[in-house]
């Protein structure tokens, strides 16, 4: 099943006034950092070596909007014909994930719809064929509106106190009223997929899903210079028998998706709009099956700053910046294959995220050990760099 990757699909509505970045490949060369206009992608290896050295920039959106002269690489349209990996021209440039030296951080539990879904896994201990009535006994108890607890509140402790006299308290609801947020690590620096690639799942999970996220951009004093769109695959079955198989259930060969691009927060462009960005989701099978779903992002428990004070400060720092998934309220429960059986994936679905001011990010799904290795890290980018004269 082909996608189409067109310019008016995969950059902001308003991209004419947006301060987009993101990195190519180009053959015989490496990764370069791009400048993303409508007319081409521009060479921004006079300005910065690498996205996390150019988030580090007193205001990375005015330097990317002063630098001039910049070598113009390819037409956006070229990239974007080439960016599915199933019909890729090696010996054209494609697309990368626009982060590179950053760590790859993650919130979890960050909206009540998705907190519900994950007691339930638990309850189900990964059992998708559980899960349904198990959220109808859980909803029973607890009901399915907690909005108006505030994480870490008086109210909140009150709450605790009654889940746990009643034996419904779990670890999700902990990190999603209580005091303190889950920040897990996603990935590893370099190991994430961009626009076009396959995103993997585990062979041996029978239970799945996308998770629809916006990604800050957040240097390494922990302010908050731009966003992108993610996708935070994630194993229901493997998490749900044990909350120790976090690692193995979110950090998997090719598990990672950003993109397609970075915007930079500038004039037209602020936190304010990821606070009320709503963003949608749609997986398409080869059998025919549609999923569509949506993530506001006006029902976050935590504001979007609030979590990037749990992940970087006195307690943590980041000497290369990071970026951080800031959760997702959707949790899907559509039948696919049979009542009660809610949803996973299958090989070859694609998963298109997007939101007006961030673009469309596309993946087509297949299994972990299938997708392409990851075999360029921090070595080789340092040897790649070092080449160029870029460090």
């Amino acid at each position: 099943m082909a996608h189409a990757f067109t310019i008016q699909a995969h950059l902001p509505e308003d991209h004419a006034q947006a301060t987009l970045i993101g990195r190519v490949w180009q053959p015989n060369v490496g990764p370069v950092l791009v400048k993303v206009n409508a007319d081409g992608v521009y060479d921004l290896s006079t300005i910065a070596a690498t996205s996390s050295q150019l988030l580090e920039l007193d205001d990375p959106a005015a330097a990317v909007q002063a630098a001039s002269g910049l070598p113009r690489l390819a037409s956006l349209q070229e990239l974007l014909d080439n960016a599915d990996t199933a019909r890729r021209d090696t010996g054209k440039p494609w697309l990368l994930a626009p982060i590179d030296l950053q760590a790859v951080k993650a919130s979890g539990v960050t909206f009540v719809a998705s907190m519900l879904e994950r007691v339930i896994e638990e309850q189900a201990r990964g059992d998708a064929g559980r899960a349904e009535s198990v959220r109808k006994a859980i909803t029973a108890v607890i009901g399915d509106n907690l909005s108006s607890v505030v994480p870490g509140s008086p109210e909140a402790a009150k709450l605790k106190d009654v889940l746990l006299e009643q034996g419904v308290w779990s670890q999700y609801l902990e990190v999603g009223i209580g005091p303190d947020a889950e920040i897990f690590t996603k990935a590893q620096p370099l190991s994430s997929v961009g626009l076009g690639d396959e995103v993997g799942i585990h062979p041996k999970s029978a239970w799945n899903n996308p998770e629809p996220e916006i990604v800050l951009t957040i240097n390494s004093r922990g302010k908050v210079v731009g966003a992108t769109l993610g996708n935070d695959v994630n194993l229901r079955d493997f998490e749900g028998r044990s909350a120790l198989l976090l690692g193995k259930a979110k950090d998997n060969n090719a598990s990672c998706s950003v993109g397609p691009f970075i915007r930079l927060f500038d004039a037209n462009f602020s936190i304010d709009d990821v606070r009320r960005a709503e963003l949608t989701m749609r997986v398409d099978g080869t059998e025919g099956f549609t999923l569509k779903g949506s993530s506001s992002m006006s029902m976050i428990s935590r504001d979007p700053l609030q979590l990037v004070e749990h992940a970087i400060g006195p307690n943590h720092q980041y000497p290369d910046g990071l970026v951080l998934f800031l959760g997702t309220m959707f949790a899907p429960t559509q039948d696919r294959f049979g009542p009660g059986q809610g949803f996973t994936h299958q090989v070859a679905d694609i998963v298109t995220i997007a939101t007006p001011k961030l673009g469309a990010l596309v993946n087509t799904v297949n299994f972990s050990d299938k997708t392409a290795p990851w075999t360029f890290g921090l070595t080789a980018l340092l040897k790649n760099l070092a080449k160029r004269q870029l460090i």
